[in-house]
């Protein structure tokens, strides 16, 4: 087999679409992105346009080309994306209504009935507790608010399934994505009628189930035209995007951690057997057999990107004269206010929150404001405040006593060396960044094991993975920053009674 066969990751993330071409030995032939819109029509809801990602697709496709990698050698494609979001799809496989988000928390009262009437069954079938992040209480809210679109609903498949669908005409989901409904009996690794009944959907609506590294159809001679992807190319199926993160970053072993900084952040544990508990998630791991923890916040790069694009016009305009990233220019002014942002402190709830509250009701807020604080000081409180998140959701890991390891840091986040040293010096522990650690290169290798060009799963990430730099926390500013993580607490604890069933409107 030739080392220089071309493997291709496809990532449909909550921000935007990322194509990763990675070779046989694990080297990158290159990469692209392209973003894509999330509506927030009204406080709290989060949905996207299905009809927006495969142009996205498409977009980074071209950037790819244009940039250098040779489509010829590509030998299979795989695909992963955000999980929990349900596409509903008429008898013609059309979209019916926009795609409604994880992030989204319309869902609360859904919740609250499941929670009282059906938690028990609920956590002991599929090992969560609800919450407006799963598809079954979504699906409950348009049951209840939207029933004609149910009605009409004769598909149901998730956002990497959905483009999946259109490059090779094959329906199909993989036992991980499902595993992100609420609705999946994870013991006998199947629908669970019983919850899929709780939804309003009917079970002839949801698609095939598959092993995340099955083949599961060809690029299409109509696909090939519009995406450059040789036609009969073989599709592996793929997963989601945290399961493949995880699995890219090299976190395959009992006690492996996974730091995300990426649109949301995650503290991820990995387990030799399952560890359901009522304040995380529990998934399978790409690794047949494995499983992982989660402890998961709902913004993280979020809020780099929402605070870009609220109030730094400036520097996007600086960023496009100098071709460089804006993020460079607002890490540079992060970089020049102290430890600490003179006082400033972020809490990074744009939309409500995950671990460890459980809070659909918490909202992002800028405290210790004074006269003197700069722009500076904001975007130093905002990464310093996503970290403190962060070590929020990791105090759930401790809870529990799962062991760790190692610890890896993966995310868009993970580039900024400024944002990296925070989170090791919040955390006081060491990490290393893999390269390039992200969902679209875990998707690449996953091609390449699927297609038998490794031996197994586990082989194509020891091949592959490579480390780029591993960092150490300094021990004065650990000091340091454990008093202002007790600080973070506190303030927490003092706004979320003022959030809850806070008006927004009249």
């Amino acid at each position: 087999m030739k080392i220089d066969a071309i493997f291709l990751g496809i990532d449909f993330g909550t921000g935007g679409c990322k194509v990763t071409a990675v070779t046989g030995d694990g080297s990158v032939a290159g990469d692209a992105s392209t973003e894509y819109a999330t509506e927030f029509a009204r406080p709290g809801w989060s949905e996207q346009d299905p009809d927006g990602w495969y142009p996205a697709m498409c977009s980074s496709l071209k950037k790819l080309r244009e940039n250098g990698a040779d489509f010829s050698k590509i030998r299979a494609v795989s695909f992963d994306g955000s999980t929990h979001n349900a596409v509903l799809l008429d008898e013609h496989m059309h979209p019916l209504r926009k795609t409604i988000m994880w992030t989204d928390q319309r869902s609360v009262g859904e919740c609250a009935l499941l929670k009282k009437e059906y938690a028990d069954v609920i956590f002991r079938t599929a090992y969560q507790m609800p919450a407006p992040t799963w598809t079954l209480p979504q699906m409950m809210w348009l049951r209840n608010n939207e029933p004609e679109v149910l009605k009409k609903t004769r598909h149901v498949l998730f956002v990497k399934d959905y483009v999946r669908y259109l490059v090779t005409g094959h329906a199909a989901t993989d036992y991980i994505e499902a595993q992100g409904t609420l609705f999946f009996d994870m013991k006998r690794q199947t629908w669970a009628e019983d919850l899929v009944k709780l939804s309003g959907l009917d079970m002839d609506a949801l698609p095939e189930l598959v092993k995340p590294a099955d083949v599961v159809g060809k690029v299409t001679g109509q696909a090939a035209q519009e995406t450059g992807i040789p036609e009969g190319t073989p599709v592996v199926c793929g997963t989601s995007d945290s399961a493949v993160e995880d699995y890219g970053a090299g976190a395959i072993e009992p006690g492996d951690c996974i730091i995300k900084l990426a649109t949301a952040g995650n503290v991820n544990v990995m387990t030799g057997v399952a560890r359901p508990f009522p304040t995380t998630l529990t998934y399978s791991h790409v690794i047949p057999g494995m499983w992982y923890t989660v402890s998961a916040t709902n913004a993280a790069a979020l809020c780099q990107r929402w605070f870009r694009d609220a109030f730094c016009e400036f520097e996007k305009q600086e960023a496009d004269r100098k071709h460089c990233r804006v993020f460079s220019l607002l890490d540079q002014q992060a970089e020049a206010s102290a430890p600490g942002a003179n006082g400033v402190m972020f809490h990074p709830y744009l939309q409500g929150e995950r671990s460890p509250y459980w809070d659909p009701d918490l909202r992002g807020s800028f405290t210790g404001v004074a006269i003197s604080s700069t722009k500076g000081d904001f975007l130093r409180a905002l990464l310093e405040g996503v970290a403190y998140s962060l070590r929020d959701c990791y105090g759930t890991i401790e809870e529990m006593g799962l062991p760790v390891k190692r610890i890896f840091l993966i995310g868009g986040g993970a580039r900024g060396k400024l944002w990296s040293r925070i989170v090791s010096s919040v955390f006081n522990l060491p990490v290393m960044v893999p390269v390039p650690g992200d969902a679209s290169f875990g998707s690449a290798l996953l091609a390449a094991a699927g297609t038998g060009f490794f031996r197994d799963s586990a082989e194509a990430v020891k091949t592959c993975l490579h480390v780029d730099r591993e960092i150490h926390p300094d021990p004065e500013l650990a000091a340091f920053y454990r008093k202002g993580f007790e600080k973070y607490r506190a303030i927490h604890d003092a706004l979320a009674p003022v959030y809850r069933n806070n008006q927004t409107q009249p």
